[in-house]
């Protein structure tokens, strides 16, 4: 058993995934830490985890003089296995992330974007390998249409928080974010579980009943 210590950003991504963090964290009574929204993989589907850099959005219907001035400063401020967390409420007026910003952040060390809202470009994205979850796709440019507002301050999505340097799991299944508070902890019971379910697993592939396995080893 490995000590929550020295699990690496590295291990956890070779080793756990959403749900199971998910669980660790309903054992610990945090019961609402996955958004309920559909942030769905736009370019590849693989595990992301990081962490949190946060951006607030805003919808406009006026001409901005300066419209990317606080999202280039997010980007500009990104260090390695970051995650860009984007909370613009929902919001398909249009495409906030695309491209451009993510070969602006990756080179920043940025390893991905979780978007509330839309992206765009993301053919060009995929080609990247550049991992993007998003609710939707739109074509139109944010310019004049939706700006950053705050950047590297606690924002929500679906009523979750995300805080800056939270650890945040995005895959297919959707998004969990782990408060600082509580990650050691939350790590180390998402790995005792994921063990835990191989040997459930094995013993179920072998031939014993669910029930029988349930009951030996409290795992499902």
């Amino acid at each position: 058993m490995t000590p929550a210590t020295e699990i690496t950003l590295t291990m956890m991504r070779e080793k756990l995934y959403c749900a199971v963090v998910c669980d660790a964290l309903d054992s610990l009574g945090l019961t609402h830490q996955s958004p309920r929204v559909a942030l769905a993989p736009q370019t590849v589907n693989t595990l992301l985890v990081g962490r949190c850099r946060t951006t607030l959005w805003t919808e406009m219907a006026h001409v901005d003089p300066q419209p990317y001035e606080l999202e280039l400063q997010a980007i500009d401020a990104c260090q390695p296995d970051d995650v860009m967390i984007a909370a613009a409420q929902g919001s398909m007026r249009s495409g906030i992330w695309g491209e451009l910003l993510s070969t602006a952040a990756r080179n920043r060390g940025c390893i991905g974007a979780i978007v509330d809202g839309a992206v765009r470009d993301t053919r060009q994205m995929t080609a990247m390998n550049f991992a993007v979850f998003a609710r939707a796709r739109c074509i139109y440019d944010s310019q004049n249409r939706q700006r950053v507002i705050d950047l590297d301050v606690p924002v929500e999505i679906d009523g979750v928080r995300f805080c800056p340097g939270d650890l945040v799991f995005a895959d297919q299944d959707g998004v969990v974010v782990v408060p600082q508070a509580v990650e050691a902890e939350a790590i180390r019971r998402a790995w005792d579980k994921v063990h835990a379910e191989n040997v459930t697993r094995d013993a179920i592939k072998a031939g014993m009943l669910a029930t029988d396995a349930y009951r030996k080893y409290g795992v499902l």
